[in-house]
């Protein structure tokens, strides 16, 4: 007998090839790389950049503007109804733990790895760049700041940056995804302890929540459009001049990203009895829509909803552990990328680590990955990286200029070990829908039919 799944797959009609969401990222990847090129061919104007570098920067930044304007709430709504979630669990405790132990465990391989590759193909003494090229970062990370940064300064996590310049001064607001992860734990669990008095709140939350949800799906499907904008944006600026200058070191942090999860992930699959074939199949939206954003807490929604109707994780586990890993959860950006940019960092100024060093590359990769903040670019965990090891900061400026192609890939895997330590831990504890996780059939997560988006995950 057919699951309920399969039999509603059986009756969804298949629309043409260019309705398909996959199709349309595709098609939008390779717009965008056409459209980069020509726009780098056609060269700057006296004013500045051409028409088409402003265009594609334009509708670009737009859309990971939409993106970071939304990420406050679903932050806050979705850990506030994820530690609700738990108390219909039985074994709450256990599974809390279980999703911490393995998102260590995956990050220390994933860690071992990047160092390994950092001292096998020595990416910074095989780099074209010159030190003019190094600079320090506009933003750092310490572990100071990291602590302090845990604690709100105010109930919204707001704060506040003044840039002067000769035009006048400009203030402007941004949200610390850090301070709103502690403030909506915090609220959570008070709400938990409240009892009956608190139902009322978690309904609104929960309502909400599903709100974000159809907000943030409507901004997803202008991911096609946003694709074209990046990536061409992406390849007018940089250009393959400046990958080649750092070929070695993109090579090094792209071999770790696919051990990552082409080898590691498939492997811990095995062992646990589940066909990685079948993980990728169900996974595949999240990681595609990852790799395009470059959020990985913009890409939440989709973890959530895959992890769930895909791979057969209960719906109160999912709603717990894919927010929480959306934001500390970073096997690409806080485990392979600080690893091989420390160890690059620490070749192409002639300095050489120990194995104090070497064991602090992966401390503060297991335990500050909370740092980045599933925001896009890994910049600040990078810079603890290398204050902790004592490293020159400037080294981060030969890193930048191909920070969002890297991105990309480190995104994804992101995004992958997010939905991976769940199905691995509900495996474990007996809880996965082994029937869901089997099922043949793909199921989409978005409803990319002309007729409308589908409704978020409930």
């Amino acid at each position: 007998m057919s699951s309920p799944i399969s039999q509603s797959v059986a009756r969804k009609p298949k629309g043409p090839l260019y309705t398909n969401f996959g199709f349309q990222v595709l098609l939008a990847l390779v717009v965008g790389l056409l459209l980069g090129l020509i726009a780098r061919q056609m060269g700057p104007t006296d004013a500045g950049p051409n028409w088409l570098v402003q265009t594609l920067s334009t509708v670009g930044s737009s859309f990971v503007q939409l993106l970071r304007t939304i990420v406050p709430v679903l932050i806050f709504t979705a850990i506030v109804a994820s530690i609700a979630n738990l108390r219909e669990l039985n074994n709450a405790a256990r599974l809390v733990w279980q999703t911490l132990l393995w998102f260590a465990i995956t990050a220390l391989i994933a860690v071992l790895i990047g160092i390994a590759l950092g001292l096998i193909i020595q990416p910074g003494l095989n780099t074209a760049v010159t030190d003019a090229a190094a600079r320090a970062p506009a933003r750092s990370g310490s572990w100071l700041d990291f602590l302090t940064g845990l604690i709100p300064s105010n109930i919204l996590g707001l704060q506040a940056s003044t840039r002067v310049s000769d035009g006048g001064a400009s203030t402007s607001l941004s949200f610390n995804v850090l301070q709103i992860l502690v403030i909506s734990i915090a609220v959570g669990v008070a709400a938990l302890k409240v009892g009956d008095a608190a139902k009322p709140f978690l309904e609104f939350n929960r309502s909400f929540l599903k709100v974000i949800h159809k907000l943030l799906w409507w901004i997803i499907r202008l991911t096609p459009i946003a694709t074209v904008g990046l990536l061409g944006n992406a390849v007018a600026v940089y250009g393959w001049e400046t990958l080649a200058q750092l070929g070695w070191y993109a090579a090094a942090i792209y071999i770790g990203l696919a051990i990552v999860l082409l080898i590691v992930y498939p492997t811990l699959l095995t062992v646990h009895g589940l066909n990685p074939i079948r993980y990728f199949q169900g996974a595949w939206p999240a990681i595609q829509f990852a790799f395009v954003s470059r959020s990985s807490v913009g890409t939440m929604p989709i973890t959530e909803r895959v992890t769930e109707k895909n791979l057969g994780v209960p719906r109160e586990y999912a709603s717990f552990a894919v927010p929480l890993g959306s934001t500390t959860k970073m096997d690409g950006c806080a485990s392979i990328y600080p690893a091989i940019s420390a160890i690059f960092v620490a070749q192409f100024f002639g300095i050489q680590l120990g194995l104090q060093e070497y064991l602090l590359i992966v401390f503060v990769s297991v335990i500050g990955s909370a740092a980045t903040a599933g925001l896009t670019g890994a910049t600040v965990m990078l810079t603890l990286t290398l204050s902790t090891l004592g490293l020159p900061l400037e080294g981060v400026g030969l890193l930048l200029a191909i920070d969002p192609i890297l991105d990309m890939g480190r995104t994804a895997v992101n995004v992958a070990g997010q939905a991976l330590v769940p199905t691995i831990v509900a495996k474990r504890q007996g809880i996965l829908d082994q029937r869901v996780y089997d099922t043949v059939e793909h199921i989409e997560a978005l409803d990319t039919t002309p007729s409308g988006v589908s409704a978020p995950a409930q």
